[in-house]
């Protein structure tokens, strides 16, 4: 199969998906679909590229490839579809049909169909990853295993953490600062992040010599700015400014929002008995 070929049958693919997902997302109280659709369609079509026939391909670095992408979409998928099970909008979707009024079906198509564009990329980066020439096993193939490994569980980490500080009643109202989330505001999009720079470490390790290789960095670089100026951080945090108050402005001020790096001179905790 050639390359081209390939990116086609992926695009419909993921069409088809996105469409799926902007059908059940209409439904009030379903938006959250939309992320759980995307997140399984994108591992999927990942995996399937990885395996794809193409001459020149090693066939333990692309079941290896295919392996990870399905892992990560699966998981993924089905953490946004538990911590949404209880039927409600998430708020990031819900904004936006409020600002889009009338045109709120058509709009959410055409944001569905964006998402397929982005999850394209993605997998088109795992394809670059599987489909090296060189036998898998070289120091580069162990160090992006070892990074989606450290985001695995990082991110698993994170939102365990989130959980449980949701679970206690009297955290009703109030911003989690607990383990990693001292540390960013957001550290599970930080552990997202770093599972897809594992493709190009893959990629890259295998072929340096390749063009095709180097562009896999599409992938940290696009998902990076989807979670951090895109669809990620932006809307969630006007969201939790809404909710929060002012709690959630002095958590912006003493917390970095992604890279969980302390600040050197971190303002004191907001006190709400304070009358500053």
């Amino acid at each position: 199969m050639t390359y081209p070929a390939l990116a086609l049958y992926l695009s419909f693919g993921l069409f088809l998906a996105m469409t799926l997902a902007w059908w059940l997302a209409r439904r009030p109280g379903s938006s959250g679909l939309m992320d759980v659709v995307w997140s399984y369609a994108t591992g999927a079509a990942g995996a399937a590229g990885a395996l794809a026939p193409v001459a020149g391909s090693d066939a333990l670095r692309q079941s290896v490839v295919a392996a990870l992408a399905l892992a990560w979409g699966v998981r993924l998928g089905t953490h946004i579809w538990w911590r949404g099970r209880g039927g409600h909008d998430d708020p990031r979707y819900a904004a936006l049909r409020r600002a889009w009024g009338d045109r709120a079906d058509l709009r959410l198509f055409l944001f569905a169909q964006i998402q397929a564009v982005c999850a394209l990329v993605l997998a088109l980066v795992i394809v670059g990853a599987a489909h090296r020439s060189a036998p898998f096993g070289q120091w580069s193939d162990f160090a992006g295993l070892a990074l989606v490994l450290v985001a695995v569980i990082g991110e698993s980490v994170a939102d365990a953490q989130l959980a449980a500080f949701r679970g206690k009643p009297e955290n009703r109202g109030k911003v989690c600062e607990a383990g990693l989330w001292s540390l960013s505001r957001h550290p599970n999009y930080f552990f997202e992040w770093l599972a897809w720079l594992a493709w190009p470490v893959i990629a890259i390790g295998a072929d340096a010599g390749s063009a095709w290789a180097w562009l896999t960095l599409a992938g940290p670089g696009l998902m990076y700015w989807l979670l951090v100026h895109a669809s990620g951080i932006p809307p969630l945090e006007a969201h939790m400014r809404r909710s929060r108050g002012a709690a959630y402005a002095d958590t912006q001020r003493r917390i970095r929002a992604f890279w969980p790096i302390p600040r050197r001179h971190p303002l004191p905790k907001f006190d709400p008995r304070s009358k500053r």
